[in-house]
């Protein structure tokens, strides 16, 4: 059992290794959003359903030396195709639904090795049955499932700070060639059928026989094992999503939720006792309750601090309840591979849902509220089904269906809500955008744009004070300040990574260059239409759409006398737009005086430090400049921090009695790259 055993664990934790290491190279060819990973998981758990499927056909072959046979032949044919580095050819060329590209660059990069892995763990397992005649070999299941989390684990904390990216993925590629030999083994081990005379010692007979000779599981049971596996699918993809929109799509991130729905799977499987109904159904209606409630206070912006650990309990919960009830209704080794076929399936349509379906379906993010009333009703069904005549059954079922009602109840209420007084509110791949007009503090009428939870950009509706520089671009902002002082000098060439509302085009003049970098076809369309800064413009202007990194790397040097890099979406940071690659891109396009503006404004993140050591990369001078704008409530208050050769702008009268002072780093702050960033050093936990 040991090679059966080493061979699973060991393709179990390729399998995972791999899924951030891919997903985190190819994340700024796509703009860098949190979506990039939803597109990901829909991919491998896609292969995932099609490994599963070819293990179930290859099981029902007759002969043993033609599965084995077909099966190596795969696994030459993958170690071909290494290593696992996307071909650049792959970046996207214009602006659009990224998805299908992404599906398609993984699928030409990882598809075959990643499907091959998919299969390891349910094909060596009926190989196992076959051939040692035990009759219950779940716990390689487990296996899988703990080879799988600690891949996880291990990547953020121990793979992702030593190794590059390119160096991760030739180490992968060699112990991909150590698993396919010892798959080619185990499949050559496996050639003969043992008579099924030999017992696990763990077994007793009566187990044995009855494993054997179960009856095939009925089509109600199969359809109840993938909406369970589903809806565990949807919540982990969802929470993910939701927990990275307000900080940055990083593998920490995408990490965290997969090993919790893994450790379930674990737990599960591993034995009987690890899942007691009634301990986990009486936690349930509090934790979705309490998941429901989060997703609205303080406006959505619940500090990370109090949002992580909660959904991340949450999510905990809801998929032991999920997994839980899966290993309840495991079948007979027979039914092996359909079971896992079926769990699969159910994964797969998760996953369909939250990263295709729902962004076409939707116009908010309706995918977590959704999976969190169908977790109720799989409660409510699962309990229903229980047959003990105790009196806590009946209490727990009326619990149960009271709690569904209510939590459904509050969601529409909710989303009602969320949804009144918007003259706008669409959503595509890169998140969800709304449109609103109404009075601040000071009776001001305004038109705010809001992408995610976060102002951006924003309009005064009143007659004579439309073209007022508004929200992060006021006159006294640090980019407000630079384009002033340069304005002293004549016409100007401005380049802005990130149109929002499109605020920055208000200080357009004639005779200027404006040239406007925008990933998301909504935001152009929306500055366009909803706003008039941009149409206003009587500069010499333009929209480029398309990631701003791959756009400025097909361009010739723009000779910019300032460059605004601007492109958040709510909170959460495009990490590839502020590494070292991204400066020397920027400098490249930069006159030789010319000034880099980073808007650095952030609730969770303290970014002056990247900025910082990334103007030691270069020999640039850095100045933070602060603004609070407590005088004008159309204003938000800004850090941006200013990177030039040409200290001589600061003494400009546009920067008189700004707040302003050099931008710092600590002593061992390592600069960001393309293949290493570190958010734990700049987290904001107060």
């Amino acid at each position: 059992m040991t090679l059966y055993a080493v061979t699973i664990f060991l393709s179990a934790f390729l399998l995972f290794q791999v899924q951030p290491l891919i997903a985190k190279i190819i994340l700024p060819w796509f703009g860098g959003s949190a979506a990039v990973w939803s597109a990901a998981m829909l991919f491998f758990q896609l292969s995932l359903l099609a490994g599963y499927a070819y293990a179930h056909v290859m099981i029902r072959i007759k002969r043993p030396r033609t599965q084995i046979g077909v099966h190596a032949a795969l696994l030459a044919v993958s170690c071909l195709l290494l290593p696992i580095l996307p071909s650049p050819s792959w970046k996207p060329t214009q602006a659009g639904d990224p998805t299908l590209r992404i599906l398609l660059v993984l699928l030409a990069t990882i598809g075959l090795p990643y499907f091959l892995l998919s299969a390891t763990s349910p094909l060596l397992q009926a190989w196992y049955v076959r051939r040692s005649g035990s009759g219950m070999p779940y716990r390689l299941f487990a296996l899988s499932n703990f080879g799988s989390m600690l891949a996880l684990l291990s990547f953020p904390f121990v793979v992702e700070p030593t190794l590059t990216s390119r160096q991760q993925a030739f180490t992968w590629s060699a112990i991909y060639v150590a698993f396919a030999l010892l798959c080619a083994t185990a499949a050559w081990v496996s050639r003969d059928e043992a008579p099924l005379t030999k017992i696990d010692a763990e077994e007793s007979i009566e187990s044995a026989i009855d494993a054997e000779t179960g009856e095939r599981p009925r089509f109600s049971l199969i359809l109840l094992w993938v909406a369970l596996a589903a809806c565990a699918s949807t919540l982990l993809v969802a929470v993910t999503n939701h927990m990275s929109q307000n900080l940055a799509p990083i593998p920490l991130l995408w990490v965290v939720p997969l090993a919790i729905y893994l450790a379930t799977f674990i737990l599960a499987f591993e034995s009987d006792r690890m899942y007691n109904r009634w301990v986990f159904l009486p936690w349930l209606a509090p934790v979705l309750g309490g998941m429901a409630y989060y997703l609205w206070t303080d406006s959505g912006n619940l500090h990370i601090k109090w949002l992580v650990p909660a959904y991340a309990f949450g999510l905990f919960i809801c998929c032991m309840m999920c997994h839980g009830e899966l290993a309840r209704r495991k079948p007979a080794p027979r039914y092996l591979t359909l079971f896992y076929l079926m769990v699969s399936l159910g994964g797969a349509l998760g996953g369909l849902f939250v990263a295709l379906i729902a962004p076409h379906l939707f116009r908010t993010y309706l995918e977590l509220p959704v999976g969190l009333c169908v977790c109720a009703m799989l409660a409510v069904i699962v309990l229903w089904n229980v047959a003990r005549a105790d009196w806590l059954v009946w209490p727990m079922r009326v619990t149960l269906v009271l709690a569904m009602c209510v939590l459904a109840g509050y969601l529409v209420r909710q989303e009602r809500g969320a949804r009144s007084g918007y003259r706008l509110i669409v959503r595509n791949f890169y998140g969800v955008l709304r449109v609103e007009d109404s009075r601040d503090d000071q009776h001001y009428l305004e038109r705010e744009l809001t992408h995610g939870t976060i102002n951006h950009g924003s309009q005064l509706l009143e007659k004579g004070l439309e073209y007022q520089p508004t929200s992060y671009y006021g006159l006294t902002s640090g980019v407000g300040r630079a384009l002033r002082a340069l304005q002293h000098e004549g016409p100007i060439r401005v380049g802005s990574i990130g149109l929002g509302a499109g605020v920055l085009t208000s200080y357009c003049r004639a005779g200027d260059f404006f040239r406007v970098y925008e990933i998301n076809p909504l935001i152009e369309r929306i500055a366009q239409t909803e706003f008039t800064f941009y149409p206003h413009c009587a500069a010499d202007k333009q929209i480029l759409m398309g990631d701003a990194r791959l756009t400025l790397e097909r361009q010739a040097s723009q000779q910019f006398d300032l460059l605004s890099v601007d492109a958040f979406s709510s909170d959460a940071i495009p990490i590839h737009l502020l590494t070292r690659e991204a400066l020397a891109l920027y400098f490249h396009h930069l006159k030789p005086t010319g000034i880099l503006a980073l808007h650095v404004s952030n609730r969770y993140l303290d970014l002056v430090p990247v900025a910082a050591r990334g103007a030691i990369a270069f020999g640039k001078q850095a100045m933070v400049v602060s603004d609070d704008t407590a005088e004008d409530s159309y204003l938000s208050s800004t850090t941006w921090v200013l990177l030039t050769d040409h200290s001589l702008w600061f003494e400009s009268p546009s920067f008189a009695g700004a707040d302003i002072g050099p931008a710092k780093a600590p002593v061992r702050f390592r600069a960001w790259t393309d293949d290493y960033s570190n958010i734990f050093q700049i987290l904001k936990l107060d």
